[in-house]
């Protein structure tokens, strides 16, 4: 693309604007013909639910249709027995009075394929119509009668509609009568309904077409506006880019040092000073043990005590950079031991409670929560002067909250500048996953809030939570 356009001898404005507006059509029209894609398909959709809804209907009202006559006769059909004759020709006399609509009226066929009741068309009384098909080749006697053996069903299949004379899609009912053998049934034919959704269908072609003429020219008066705006604020937008990216790269820069700062002030403070007296009682052995001194298991053992110590101090340097826990069980079991080591530690009365969700949190968001339960903890140790520290974990609609609340003196103007750094760490977390920090302070204390969305949180595993909280 760059080469075409300087092979073509533009202007860089020029330039500029093509390589804005080029890629902005081509998306935009794409854009659109996806729109318009989808809106087909959603009216396909509904469409198809409403010709499902109708033809239900209409199976609904042959079924309600059966169970009538079914009721009108059933005092004869109930006392007869299976052989009687007499009421078998009074059941078919009523289902043939039983006419309804231009087109409506009952059959009845033996299970030998031979046709009782006809009204619409007597001349198919008393004749054998096994092996009976549609113009499509689709069983109908034979088929009914299955239907009526295993006691009632629906079967489509085309048939001569009487008000017009020609074949056209009918939905029949048939319930079976099991000690007279007899296949009883009614249909209605639907063409009503295949005529209602060809209109329906032909509306929403027609709407689709308007509507991709609307997005395009919506859309094109959009590129137009965009594409000139951009150009007037492209090079503002580059300084701010350029200027906020520097500050990034600073602030990048500002946080590796003090995390390294803070590790290294750790391991001279800690390990350092720690492995010195394992020095010295290691010496003090050794002078011990070549004058013959019974006191020298005692230095060993200190030795050993301070080796201990250090083994311990190197697993909190490494567990405060990256725990183990997080990745192994979740965010609930490393928030509670971070929270007895702070108890541990401080000796504040520290409280974790969450519910068992299991690992529905991402890595991202596990990641995101702990730190910043971290960074509040550190905050709360440093500034907040705290007895008691509260630290609770739930999953909600929305997502989850971790709230952090501390009985201390809360945020004021000495220590605003020196929790600031921490504050902002917490809330570009935050920014990063779309999620909401709250940071609510008073003389009461200070509670956080760490919000993230639902989009962080995986789908239930579909297995038995275990008893630990893993989330």
């Amino acid at each position: 693309m760059p080469a075409i356009l300087d092979r073509l001898h533009l202007t860089y404005g020029q330039k500029l604007f093509l390589l804005a507006s080029v890629p902005l059509t081509l998306s935009a029209a794409s854009i659109a013909l996806v729109v318009a894609w989808q809106s087909n398909a959603m009216a396909t959709r509904e469409i198809h639910a409403l010709e499902t809804q109708l033809i239900e209907t209409k199976m609904q009202e042959l079924r309600n249709y059966v169970t009538q006559a079914r009721n009108g006769f059933y005092f004869i059909y109930g006392s007869a027995a299976p052989d009687d004759a007499d009421a078998k020709t009074q059941v078919a006399q009523i289902l043939a009075a039983m006419i309804y609509g231009e087109d409506g009226s009952f059959f009845v066929y033996d299970y030998d394929g031979t046709n009782l009741v006809s009204p619409r068309r007597t001349e198919m009384i008393g004749k054998d119509w096994s092996g009976l098909t549609d113009p499509e080749g689709t069983p109908i006697t034979d088929r009914l009668i299955e239907i009526a053996r295993a006691g009632s069903g629906y079967h489509d299949y085309l048939w001569p509609k009487p008000s017009t004379g020609e074949e056209a899609r009918m939905i029949s009912f048939v319930l079976g009568f099991q000690d007279w053998q007899w296949a009883v049934g009614t249909g209605v034919w639907i063409d009503d309904i295949t005529r209602e959704i060809a209109a329906a269908r032909a509306g929403v072609e027609a709407q689709v077409r308007h509507t991709f003429l609307y997005i395009g020219g919506i859309t094109l008066t959009a590129l137009l506006m965009v594409s000139f705006s951009g150009l007037m604020m492209n090079l503002r937008e580059r300084r701010l880019v350029d200027a906020k990216l520097k500050e990034l790269t600073q602030r990048v820069f500002d946080a590796q040092e003090e995390e390294r700062g803070r590790v290294a002030r750790e391991l001279h403070d800690g390990i350092s000073q720690i492995l010195v007296g394992v020095k010295y009682a290691l010496d003090i052995a050794r002078r011990r043990l070549s004058a013959g001194d019974a006191r020298a298991g005692e230095a060993l053992a200190r030795g050993q005590e301070n080796l201990s110590g250090a083994i311990q101090e190197v697993r909190r340097i490494s567990r405060d950079l990256r725990p183990g826990t997080l990745d192994d069980l979740g965010l609930g079991p490393a928030l509670k031991a971070l929270t007895e080591e702070f108890h541990t530690r401080t000796g504040i009365d520290t409280c974790f409670d969450t519910v068992v969700f299991r690992n529905r949190i991402d890595q991202e968001g596990r990641i995101a929560l702990y730190r910043i339960a971290q960074e509040a903890l550190t905050n709360v140790d440093r500034h907040a002067g705290a007895t008691r520290v509260d630290i609770d974990l739930r999953g909600h609609r929305r997502g989850c909250t971790l709230r952090i609340a501390d009985n201390g003196c809360g945020i004021d103007r000495d220590t605003q500048d020196r929790r600031g750094i921490g504050l902002r760490n917490m809330q570009e977390r935050m920014d990063q996953l779309g999620g909401a920090l709250r940071v609510l302070s008073s003389r009461e204390g200070t509670v956080i809030e760490a919000e993230i969305p639902l989009s962080h949180l995986l789908p239930p595993e579909g297995s038995m939570p275990s008893a630990w909280p893993g989330t």
